[in-house]
Protein backbone atom coordinates (compact mmCIF):
# COMPACT_ATOMS: atom_id res chain seq x y z
CA UNK A 1 0.00 0.00 0.00
CA UNK A 2 1.30 3.45 -0.86
CA UNK A 3 2.33 5.59 2.08
CA UNK A 4 0.36 8.80 2.70
CA UNK A 5 2.13 11.96 1.53
CA UNK A 6 3.98 13.92 4.23
CA UNK A 7 2.59 17.36 3.51
CA UNK A 8 3.56 20.41 5.62
CA UNK A 9 1.23 21.06 8.53
CA UNK A 10 0.43 24.45 10.00
CA UNK A 11 -0.68 25.10 13.58
CA UNK A 12 -4.39 25.82 13.47
CA UNK A 13 -4.90 23.93 10.20
CA UNK A 14 -6.81 20.65 10.05
CA UNK A 15 -4.95 17.66 11.40
CA UNK A 16 -4.31 14.73 9.05
CA UNK A 17 -6.95 12.03 8.99
CA UNK A 18 -6.95 9.21 11.46
CA UNK A 19 -5.80 6.87 8.71
CA UNK A 20 -2.63 8.96 8.41
CA UNK A 21 -1.89 8.83 12.14
CA UNK A 22 1.53 7.29 11.45
CA UNK A 23 2.88 10.67 10.30
CA UNK A 24 0.78 12.95 12.50
CA UNK A 25 3.22 13.13 15.40
CA UNK A 26 6.09 14.23 13.18
CA UNK A 27 4.31 17.13 11.50
CA UNK A 28 3.24 19.65 14.15
CA UNK A 29 6.63 20.17 15.83
CA UNK A 30 8.40 22.24 13.12
CA UNK A 31 5.32 24.39 12.64
CA UNK A 32 4.99 24.98 16.37
CA UNK A 33 8.66 25.88 16.61
CA UNK A 34 8.31 28.38 13.78
CA UNK A 35 5.26 29.91 15.44
CA UNK A 36 7.07 30.28 18.77
CA UNK A 37 10.04 31.87 17.01
CA UNK A 38 7.65 34.30 15.35
CA UNK A 39 6.12 35.06 18.74
CA UNK A 40 9.51 35.74 20.34
CA UNK A 41 10.47 38.03 17.45
CA UNK A 42 7.41 40.19 18.13
CA UNK A 43 8.67 43.15 20.25
CA UNK A 44 5.24 43.98 21.67
CA UNK A 45 4.51 40.37 22.61
CA UNK A 46 7.96 39.99 24.15
CA UNK A 47 7.48 43.16 26.20
CA UNK A 48 4.11 41.88 27.40
CA UNK A 49 5.65 38.53 28.31
CA UNK A 50 8.40 40.23 30.36
CA UNK A 51 5.88 42.41 32.22
CA UNK A 52 3.59 39.46 32.88
CA UNK A 53 6.49 37.32 34.09
CA UNK A 54 7.53 40.11 36.47
CA UNK A 55 4.01 40.38 37.90
CA UNK A 56 3.79 36.60 38.32
CA UNK A 57 7.20 36.54 40.02
CA UNK A 58 6.14 39.24 42.50
CA UNK A 59 2.90 37.37 43.20
CA UNK A 60 4.63 34.03 43.77
CA UNK A 61 7.29 35.44 46.09
CA UNK A 62 5.21 38.10 47.82
CA UNK A 63 5.49 36.22 51.11
CA UNK A 64 9.30 36.31 50.90
CA UNK A 65 9.58 39.84 49.58
CA UNK A 66 7.11 41.22 52.13
CA UNK A 67 6.71 38.76 55.01
CA UNK A 68 3.87 39.22 57.42
CA UNK A 69 0.29 40.33 56.98
CA UNK A 70 -0.06 43.16 54.43
CA UNK A 71 -2.90 44.54 56.55
CA UNK A 72 -0.57 45.14 59.51
CA UNK A 73 0.37 48.72 60.43
CA UNK A 74 4.16 48.87 60.02
CA UNK A 75 4.96 52.55 59.38
CA UNK A 76 3.81 56.08 60.01
CA UNK A 77 0.57 56.98 58.21
CA UNK A 78 0.69 58.66 54.80
CA UNK A 79 4.38 58.29 54.04
CA UNK A 80 5.08 59.27 50.44
CA UNK A 81 7.01 56.92 48.11
CA UNK A 82 10.74 57.15 48.81
CA UNK A 83 10.27 59.00 52.08
CA UNK A 84 11.12 55.96 54.19
CA UNK A 85 13.32 53.05 53.14
CA UNK A 86 11.10 50.62 55.06
CA UNK A 87 8.11 51.60 52.88
CA UNK A 88 9.46 52.24 49.41
CA UNK A 89 6.05 52.94 47.88
CA UNK A 90 4.74 54.80 50.91
CA UNK A 91 2.07 53.94 53.44
CA UNK A 92 -1.67 54.49 53.63
CA UNK A 93 -3.73 56.36 56.21
CA UNK A 94 -3.42 53.44 58.65
CA UNK A 95 0.32 52.98 58.23
CA UNK A 96 0.12 49.88 56.05
CA UNK A 97 2.89 49.31 53.51
CA UNK A 98 1.65 50.07 49.98
CA UNK A 99 4.34 47.90 48.35
CA UNK A 100 3.31 44.91 50.46
CA UNK A 101 -0.30 45.48 49.52
CA UNK A 102 0.54 45.62 45.81
CA UNK A 103 2.63 42.44 45.99
CA UNK A 104 0.07 40.44 47.97
CA UNK A 105 -2.75 41.94 45.89
CA UNK A 106 -1.09 40.53 42.79
CA UNK A 107 -1.69 37.05 44.20
CA UNK A 108 -5.40 37.68 44.57
CA UNK A 109 -5.87 39.40 41.22
CA UNK A 110 -3.90 36.85 39.18
CA UNK A 111 -5.50 33.90 40.98
CA UNK A 112 -8.99 35.30 40.41
CA UNK A 113 -8.23 35.99 36.76
CA UNK A 114 -6.71 32.57 36.05
CA UNK A 115 -9.28 30.43 37.90
CA UNK A 116 -12.27 32.43 36.64
CA UNK A 117 -10.98 32.12 33.07
CA UNK A 118 -10.52 28.36 33.61
CA UNK A 119 -14.13 28.03 34.78
CA UNK A 120 -15.40 30.05 31.82
CA UNK A 121 -13.19 28.03 29.47
CA UNK A 122 -14.47 24.69 30.79
CA UNK A 123 -18.15 25.65 30.51
CA UNK A 124 -17.71 27.42 27.18
CA UNK A 125 -15.81 24.58 25.53
CA UNK A 126 -18.36 22.02 26.75
CA UNK A 127 -21.38 24.01 25.55
CA UNK A 128 -19.79 25.09 22.28
CA UNK A 129 -18.43 21.65 21.43
CA UNK A 130 -21.71 19.83 22.07
CA UNK A 131 -23.80 22.36 20.16
CA UNK A 132 -21.40 22.75 17.26
CA UNK A 133 -20.78 19.04 16.79
CA UNK A 134 -24.23 17.52 17.23
CA UNK A 135 -26.38 20.40 15.97
CA UNK A 136 -30.14 19.91 15.86
CA UNK A 137 -32.31 20.50 18.91
CA UNK A 138 -29.35 20.30 21.28
CA UNK A 139 -27.63 23.13 19.44
CA UNK A 140 -30.84 25.20 19.50
CA UNK A 141 -31.23 24.75 23.26
CA UNK A 142 -27.59 25.61 23.99
CA UNK A 143 -27.67 28.64 21.68
CA UNK A 144 -30.79 29.95 23.44
CA UNK A 145 -29.13 29.38 26.82
CA UNK A 146 -26.03 31.26 25.66
CA UNK A 147 -28.12 34.14 24.35
CA UNK A 148 -30.09 34.23 27.60
CA UNK A 149 -26.91 34.66 29.64
CA UNK A 150 -25.62 37.29 27.22
CA UNK A 151 -28.76 39.40 27.56
CA UNK A 152 -27.59 40.36 31.07
CA UNK A 153 -24.48 42.60 31.19
CA UNK A 154 -21.57 40.53 32.44
CA UNK A 155 -20.55 42.79 35.30
CA UNK A 156 -24.15 43.20 36.45
CA UNK A 157 -24.55 39.43 36.56
CA UNK A 158 -21.33 39.17 38.57
CA UNK A 159 -22.65 41.72 41.08
CA UNK A 160 -25.93 39.82 41.44
CA UNK A 161 -24.19 36.49 42.08
CA UNK A 162 -21.80 38.02 44.62
CA UNK A 163 -24.68 39.81 46.35
CA UNK A 164 -26.60 36.53 46.64
CA UNK A 165 -23.57 34.75 48.05
CA UNK A 166 -20.97 36.39 50.22
CA UNK A 167 -18.06 38.66 49.30
CA UNK A 168 -15.30 36.06 49.34
CA UNK A 169 -12.62 35.21 46.82
CA UNK A 170 -14.26 31.86 46.03
CA UNK A 171 -17.66 33.41 45.31
CA UNK A 172 -16.10 36.17 43.20
CA UNK A 173 -14.15 33.64 41.14
CA UNK A 174 -17.26 31.52 40.60
CA UNK A 175 -19.37 34.56 39.70
CA UNK A 176 -16.92 35.85 37.10
CA UNK A 177 -16.50 32.38 35.60
CA UNK A 178 -20.26 31.76 35.36
CA UNK A 179 -20.81 35.15 33.70
CA UNK A 180 -17.97 34.93 31.17
CA UNK A 181 -18.40 31.57 29.40
CA UNK A 182 -20.73 32.63 26.52
CA UNK A 183 -17.86 34.25 24.59
CA UNK A 184 -15.91 30.97 24.59
CA UNK A 185 -19.03 28.95 23.80
CA UNK A 186 -19.87 30.96 20.67
CA UNK A 187 -16.27 30.79 19.45
CA UNK A 188 -15.94 27.04 20.01
CA UNK A 189 -19.33 26.40 18.42
CA UNK A 190 -18.30 28.28 15.29
CA UNK A 191 -15.03 26.34 15.06
CA UNK A 192 -16.78 22.97 15.51
CA UNK A 193 -19.42 23.79 12.88
CA UNK A 194 -16.65 24.65 10.44
CA UNK A 195 -14.63 21.50 11.15
CA UNK A 196 -17.22 18.78 11.78
CA UNK A 197 -17.57 17.90 8.07
CA UNK A 198 -13.85 18.08 7.33
CA UNK A 199 -12.10 15.19 5.63
CA UNK A 200 -10.12 14.16 8.71
CA UNK A 201 -13.38 13.97 10.73
CA UNK A 202 -15.07 11.87 8.02
CA UNK A 203 -12.00 9.61 7.97
CA UNK A 204 -12.22 9.14 11.74
CA UNK A 205 -15.89 8.19 11.45
CA UNK A 206 -15.09 5.71 8.72
CA UNK A 207 -12.50 4.12 11.02
CA UNK A 208 -15.26 3.54 13.60
CA UNK A 209 -14.21 6.10 16.21
CA UNK A 210 -16.98 7.41 18.45
CA UNK A 211 -18.21 10.95 18.93
CA UNK A 212 -16.21 11.43 22.11
CA UNK A 213 -12.95 10.51 20.39
CA UNK A 214 -13.67 12.76 17.41
CA UNK A 215 -14.58 15.72 19.63
CA UNK A 216 -11.60 15.43 21.97
CA UNK A 217 -8.88 14.09 19.68
CA UNK A 218 -9.77 15.37 16.22
CA UNK A 219 -11.75 18.62 16.30
CA UNK A 220 -10.89 20.21 19.65
CA UNK A 221 -7.10 20.44 19.06
CA UNK A 222 -7.77 22.29 15.80
CA UNK A 223 -10.20 24.68 17.50
CA UNK A 224 -7.84 25.63 20.34
CA UNK A 225 -5.65 28.41 18.84
CA UNK A 226 -8.34 31.13 18.76
CA UNK A 227 -9.65 29.88 22.11
CA UNK A 228 -6.23 30.32 23.73
CA UNK A 229 -6.03 33.89 22.48
CA UNK A 230 -9.52 34.66 23.79
CA UNK A 231 -8.66 33.10 27.15
CA UNK A 232 -5.83 35.61 27.65
CA UNK A 233 -8.38 38.39 27.18
CA UNK A 234 -10.72 36.67 29.67
CA UNK A 235 -7.99 36.65 32.32
CA UNK A 236 -7.46 40.40 31.84
CA UNK A 237 -11.21 41.04 31.97
CA UNK A 238 -11.55 38.97 35.15
CA UNK A 239 -8.80 41.02 36.82
CA UNK A 240 -10.65 44.22 35.93
CA UNK A 241 -13.97 42.85 37.20
CA UNK A 242 -12.48 41.73 40.51
CA UNK A 243 -10.84 45.13 40.91
CA UNK A 244 -14.15 46.86 40.16
CA UNK A 245 -15.96 44.71 42.72
CA UNK A 246 -13.36 45.50 45.38
CA UNK A 247 -13.52 49.18 44.46
CA UNK A 248 -17.27 49.08 45.08
CA UNK A 249 -16.77 47.45 48.46
CA UNK A 250 -17.93 43.99 47.32
CA UNK A 251 -14.53 42.31 47.55
CA UNK A 252 -13.24 39.93 50.19
CA UNK A 253 -12.53 42.08 53.29
CA UNK A 254 -10.00 39.54 54.58
CA UNK A 255 -7.55 39.90 51.70
CA UNK A 256 -5.76 42.77 49.98
CA UNK A 257 -6.51 43.37 46.32
CA UNK A 258 -5.62 46.13 43.89
CA UNK A 259 -9.23 47.22 43.63
CA UNK A 260 -9.68 47.53 47.40
CA UNK A 261 -6.50 49.61 47.63
CA UNK A 262 -7.82 52.01 44.98
CA UNK A 263 -11.16 52.20 46.74
CA UNK A 264 -9.57 53.00 50.08
CA UNK A 265 -7.31 55.63 48.53
CA UNK A 266 -9.98 57.53 46.60
CA UNK A 267 -10.95 59.57 49.68
CA UNK A 268 -7.38 60.93 49.81
CA UNK A 269 -6.99 61.39 46.08
CA UNK A 270 -6.09 65.08 46.34
CA UNK A 271 -3.59 64.81 49.18
CA UNK A 272 -2.20 61.26 48.67
CA UNK A 273 -2.89 60.35 45.06
CA UNK A 274 -0.21 57.65 45.08
CA UNK A 275 -2.50 55.42 47.18
CA UNK A 276 -4.72 54.94 44.12
CA UNK A 277 -2.08 55.48 41.43
CA UNK A 278 0.28 52.67 42.49
CA UNK A 279 -2.27 49.80 42.50
CA UNK A 280 -3.92 51.37 39.45
CA UNK A 281 -0.60 51.19 37.60
CA UNK A 282 -0.29 47.53 38.60
CA UNK A 283 -3.70 46.81 37.06
CA UNK A 284 -2.82 48.71 33.88
CA UNK A 285 0.48 46.85 33.43
CA UNK A 286 -1.09 43.44 34.09
CA UNK A 287 -4.00 43.94 31.71
CA UNK A 288 -1.72 45.49 29.07
CA UNK A 289 0.72 42.58 29.27
CA UNK A 290 -2.05 40.01 28.89
CA UNK A 291 -3.42 41.81 25.84
CA UNK A 292 0.03 42.09 24.26
CA UNK A 293 0.69 38.40 24.84
CA UNK A 294 -2.73 37.50 23.44
CA UNK A 295 -2.17 39.59 20.31
CA UNK A 296 1.27 38.05 19.88
CA UNK A 297 -0.11 34.52 20.14
CA UNK A 298 -2.78 35.36 17.61
CA UNK A 299 -0.24 36.78 15.16
CA UNK A 300 2.05 33.77 15.59
CA UNK A 301 -0.40 30.87 15.58
CA UNK A 302 -3.25 32.12 13.38
CA UNK A 303 -2.60 30.58 9.94
CA UNK A 304 -4.68 33.26 8.22
CA UNK A 305 -2.33 35.95 9.53
CA UNK A 306 0.84 33.95 9.00
CA UNK A 307 -0.06 33.41 5.36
Amino acid sequence: MAQPPTLPWRFGAALPSTADRVVEDALPAPSRHAAWKSFLRNPAALAGLVILATVVFVALFAGHLFPGDPLDMVAQPLLWPGQDASALLGSDSLGRDVAAGVAHGARVSLAVGAVAALIALSIGVLVGALGGYFGGWLDDVLVRLTELVQTVPTFLLVIVIVAIGQPSVQVIVLAIGLASWPVIARLVRAEFRALRESEFVLAARSQGFGDGWIILREILPNALPPVVVTTSVLVATAILQESALSFLGMGDPNVVSWGSMIGEGRELLRTAWYLSAVPGLAIVLSVLSLNLVGDGLNDAFNPRLRG
